[in-house]
């Protein structure tokens, strides 16, 4: 007897469609609080004098704060269970594997990002699978993202992958 698959066909059909996009403007004092936030004083993101030496025109975005920037905030009311907003993900529904957890992310950064620069997100889904893990059945999901700012020039991108389980 074969199992049903934890991947609905209407879900499986999104692979390779936009799932999301996003702009924002990356602003110096939003970067630089969310940098101390987060324990960064790395001088590039907070002092001119040292950007410059460095080669770069001015203070420039840490890159890592680039999907910070375009994501919007969401009402308590509006997370998912799991703590997530789906609109990022595009909002994809695994009703037989509603558990969900980061998968991992790794970010490829070609550009610096300067204040007010207008930052484009574009997440398109890369893959949807179902596969066998020592503790059962699960679904993942990874997209593909790229950051471009107001020029079109391309400032990163990004793959993310999430877990979803029975």
């Amino acid at each position: 007897m074969t199992q049903q698959s934890l991947i609905p066909v209407e879900v499986a059909a999104r692979v390779g469609s936009v799932a999301a996009t996003a702009t924002g403007e990356v602003n110096r004092r939003e970067w630089q609080r969310w940098a101390m936030s987060v324990r960064d004083e790395n001088p590039l993101w907070f002092d001119p004098g040292y950007a410059r030496e460095h080669g770069y025109a001015d203070v420039i975005c840490p890159p890592v704060y680039l999907q910070y920037a375009v994501l919007g905030v969401a009402r308590l009311s509006e997370l998912r269970p799991d703590g997530s907003a789906g609109t990022s993900s595009g909002n994809l529904s695994f009703p037989d594997a509603p558990r969900r957890m980061a998968g991992g992310e790794s970010m490829t950064f070609h550009l610096p990002a300067y204040h007010r620069d207008e930052i484009t997100m574009v997440r398109t889904i890369e893959s949807i699978v179902e596969k066998q893990g020592r503790s059962g059945r699960f679904v993942l999901v990874t997209w593909h993202s790229t950051y471009t700012n107001q020029r079109r020039e391309l400032v990163a991108e990004a793959t993310t992958s999430m877990i979803a389980r029975p």
